[in-house]
């Protein structure tokens, strides 16, 4: 019989697949239902925006409880829940013809996605396998990096053939009848026993520890570096389409080149999957985030590439992708590099309202300072000093934590 925590292929795979339909058919659904919902519902794009916004700080507020849940062991209930409520909310989502239907929608889709997008998924397969999480955190990501490549063609062809609303009910399907057994099904085996000063509330030593890596150095510069990088990384893909669409591509090349994200995302974890144990994990964890800002450089240089634009924003495409793929696994695993492996839930979930109300106002934000005549460029240059500064904070936070641990 094979231990709690020994490393299973098997539930991972089960679990990447779940985590590939709800990040294509939530996350990456909204850049393709910007342009609809603004026609049909009569708004403009800084109040559809809202409506992501919304939902990613429902998201980041939730994070703390369900991170506590988790590390108590109720992580199966968490996430064939969350999988039932997001199938739900999509069905619901397909009625909407008032703009406080759609907040109200997508504030439960932000509570959804707190219990089934990839930070309780990394705290599951952290809290399984203490030796091997690295790995399956990185196998875990492989199909749920290829979310964009499947789902936005895929939401693109049901919008046409069945329009925005019928295109939600087959969603909403994907959730009820594949993740939500999903959930029921792979996390039913035996899972790691709650942590003993979780198993009937916490305890005073363990609020002792917790709140002494709080007021840590390390701890606030890794929350800064996560919450900064994920600001950026939230902003981009929900008007992803519309600053394509901005750069003068065709409706062809706006489909394909954030499909094709998905791809290279999954082309550099399968990288650092073979390579990793050849390279020091600590070099990748601080040079893989600086892909991020040389993306928006590139993307920033295109418009004055004439004839060469759509070459740049290709580049812009691969760096972002290669970038934003890796990055994922650097913020899931950075806190149990140089805070606490043991606590990892309860201090990423200790995160939650600082990246609630920076992944709630990027979106927003790049939104209110888009304009007919400057187009994206201010909203750009700001996503461009946010993540050279989050790369910095992850140097020095590798900087004070190995210092620290050195003999």
């Amino acid at each position: 019989m094979v231990s709690s925590s020994t490393y299973n292929p098997r539930l991972v795979i089960w679990l990447s697949l779940a985590q590939l339909i709800s990040w294509g058919s939530v996350f990456y659904l909204f850049a393709l239902l910007l342009a609809p919902l603004e026609r049909d519902l009569g708004l403009s794009r800084a109040q559809v925006s809202l409506a992501f916004s919304l939902a990613l700080l429902t998201e980041g507020l939730m994070a703390y409880p369900v991170g506590r849940w988790i590390d108590r062991g109720h992580e199966r209930l968490v996430m064939t829940v969350g999988s039932v409520l997001t199938g739900l909310c999509l069905a619901l989502h397909s009625l909407v013809s008032t703009l406080a239907q759609l907040y109200a929608l997508w504030i439960v889709l932000g509570m959804a996605m707190a219990a089934v997008l990839y930070s309780p998924a990394f705290a599951v397969v952290t809290r399984r396998f203490p030796h091997d999480f690295r790995r399956a955190i990185i196998t875990l990501t492989f199909l749920g990096g290829l979310a964009s490549t499947v789902f936005i063609p895929l939401i693109a062809w049901l919008m046409n053939h069945l329009g925005w609303r019928g295109m939600l009910w087959c969603l909403a399907a994907l959730h009820l009848l594949v993740c939500a057994p999903l959930h029921g099904l792979v996390l039913r085996g035996p899972a790691p026993a709650a942590l003993p000063h979780l198993a009937h509330g916490p305890g005073e030593a363990h609020q002792l520890v917790v709140r002494q890596l709080m007021r840590s150095q390390p701890f606030w510069l890794i929350g800064l570096f996560v919450t900064l990088m994920m600001a950026v990384t939230v902003a981009i893909p929900a008007h992803m389409v519309s600053l394509l669409r901005e750069n003068g591509l065709s409706e062809t090349w706006v489909i394909a080149m954030p499909a094709a994200i998905g791809a290279i995302q999954v082309l550099g974890r399968l990288l650092l999957y073979v390579f990793e144990q050849r390279m020091d994990v600590h070099w990748v964890n601080r040079w893989v985030p600086a892909l991020v800002p040389l993306a928006l450089l590139v993307l920033l240089a295109a418009p004055f590439l004439a004839q060469w634009q759509v070459l740049a924003v290709g580049l812009f495409v691969f760096l972002y992708g290669l970038g934003n793929g890796l990055l994922t696994i650097v913020r899931g695993t950075a806190i149990a590099h140089y805070v606490s492996r043991q606590h990892m839930a309860t201090l990423n979930g200790a995160l939650g309202l600082p990246l609630a109300l920076a992944r709630a106002a990027a979106p927003l934000v790049l939104g209110l300072m888009w304009s007919p005549r400057g187009g994206y460029g201010p909203g750009l240059w700001l996503l461009l000093a946010l993540s050279l500064l989050g790369v910095a904070a992850l140097m020095l936070a590798q900087h004070r934590s190995l210092e620290h641990l050195a003999p």
